[in-house]
């Protein structure tokens, strides 16, 4: 059966999948933003539906003074004898940590902190009920890094034995992104190398005890596409496989869609799919020569899937925000207030544009290249207060659409903040009658927004999409942009249209 890639559009990075009987489970990285670990659900593997958070606490998860792209590495997500774990590392606050729960639309428990150092844990159990604990990281400054292992209680966090070196990888640098399986005997590793850019892969390895020593796949890499520069998919890698109700299995895995023409990214890391084959020497394959692709083809399990529509609008009608908004870091709750029909906006002391700040704003993934999101802003201005529609990486870097008031007049105002250029690119006086819509439409190259003028949309500006792109930014940044509507310096009134793809 015919599907096409990405299954999860927009910043979806690092993803990690389990399945219990006919249902499966999906979760990728947060990083900074705020709930953290979202969780997917899908019958089919192509259509998946967002249920969930495993972090939806500021005592589950603390991001206060993060930097941009710390706080949530790549999780795992596994189901063993009727419960369901996640294992992550916040890198801002406290490491590595496990939670867990029997119910995986309720609330999740408290972390469990894990002694074992690195990055991208994972959790294994074996026949006899041991569990394991892989990351990748280093016990000491003089043995370097490598992928680590120890036995583990996965509810308390508490180790049996001391973490032992299971390997360096297979040649490439930044080996990480450790998952063991057991299939037919052997205990089999499979890692991502490479660095999450460019040279990106995903090797495997073999033992027959969970120790090793491990052997090297001998076609490794199994996927990557650093030698494909004209695949639409860019940088693969940081894998993770499930065996569906068939006996089919199947990849997940990330992957990136540089802007035409030019090697840049602003929509993130993205999930695809990809048929994983295992042969008879007990080795695997991916996909076409070890590389996917938009359009591919195999045996999907459960219902045929249907069209994925990315709209989305929020009519503000329920005491809780939607289950898609993010916010950046821990939110100020009482900044937010859904009521009748709208969502009051309450600014607190960061803007946009604070370092590490909890800006007052409320945003979603941009998912495609060409979307289109309108917002409805009303109530009074005060003077020096900014509110409006955001085209948001991170602090250092997004597009702004806002209302102003200055000396009793009105303006609009298109806000370029670009590394430490922050510039007012347009400004217009408009006759402000206590409401104004705002609309910002994106395609590969540019972002362009608008404001409504005498019931009619008028342009005001735009601004390149390339200049809000991960491979730009001044730090080495993870993410993808976010649309969001913001207030600083003041308390706005918010209906929201909607964001729609467009052809």
């Amino acid at each position: 059966m015919k599907y096409k890639n990405p299954i999860l559009p927009g910043f979806h990075p690092d993803p990690s999948i389990c399945r219990v009987n006919e249902d499966f489970y999906l979760v990728t990285s947060t990083f900074e933003f705020f709930p953290g670990v979202p969780i997917y659900h899908s019958k089919n593997l192509i259509n998946w539906e967002l249920i969930n958070y495993c972090l939806t606490t500021d005592s589950q998860l603390s991001l206060e003074r993060g930097k941009p792209s710390s706080g949530i590495y790549a999780p795992t997500l596994r189901y063993h004898d009727g419960t369901f774990f996640m294992t992550t590392t916040n890198v801002t606050r406290g490491g590595n940590f496990i939670v867990h729960t029997k119910d995986i639309h309720g609330k999740w428990s408290e972390p469990a902190w894990v002694k074992q150092g690195g990055i991208d844990p994972s959790l294994f159990w074996d026949d006899d009920g041991t569990c394991y604990f892989v990351s990748n990281g280093s016990t000491n400054r003089e043995d370097g890094y490598g992928i680590f292992l120890c036995e583990i209680n996965p509810f308390t966090g508490e180790t049996y034995t001391e973490s032992r070196r299971l390997t360096n990888g297979c040649g490439g640098r930044c080996a990480e992104a450790p998952h063991i399986y057991k299939r037919n005997g052997w205990y089999y590793l499979m890692l991502a190398e490479g660095g999450t850019e460019y040279g990106h892969m995903v090797t495997i390895q073999r033992a027959k005890s969970i120790y090793g020593p491990y052997e090297k796949c001998p076609h490794n890499p199994i996927l990557t596409h650093r030698d494909a520069p004209e695949n639409l998919f860019q940088a693969t890698g940081h894998a993770d496989i499930v065996e569906d109700q068939n006996g089919n299995w199947w990849l997940v895995c990330l992957a990136i869609r540089p802007l035409p023409k030019v090697m840049l990214h602003n929509l993130g890391r993205e999930t695809s799919l990809s048929p994983f084959i295992w042969h008879e020497n007990g080795w695997p394959t991916v996909g076409k020569n070890g590389e996917i692709s938009v359009e591919m083809d195999g045996p999907l399990p459960g219902p045929a899937p249907h069209p994925i529509n990315l709209s989305f609008e929020d009519h503000f009608d329920h005491d809780e925000l939607h289950i898609r908004w993010n916010f950046v870091r821990n939110p100020n709750r009482e900044n937010y207030c859904p009521e009748k029909g709208r969502l009051i906006l309450r600014s607190g002391k960061d803007g946009l544009s604070a370092p590490r700040g909890n800006p007052t704003m409320i945003a979603v993934r941009q998912q495609e290249f060409c979307m289109e999101a309108v917002v409805r802003l009303e109530g009074d201005i005060q003077t020096e207060q900014c509110s409006g529609l955001t085209a948001f990486y991170n602090s250092d870097y997004h597009y702004d659409i806002l209302i102003t008031k200055e000396a009793d007049k009105h303006y609009v105002c298109l806000r370029k903040h670009v590394a430490d250029i922050d510039i007012i690119a347009a400004r217009h006086q408009i006759k402000y009658q206590n409401s104004i819509r705002f609309k910002m439409i994106s395609d590969a190259e540019w972002y362009t927004f608008y404001y409504e003028a005498n019931g009619e949309f008028k342009e005001l500006g735009r601004g390149r999409t390339s200049l809000l792109c991960t491979e730009i930014t001044h730090t080495m940044t993870f993410t993808g942009t976010y649309w969001g509507i913001f207030s600083e310096q003041g308390e706005i009134s918010v209906t929201f249209a909607g964001v729609r793809t467009l052809p």
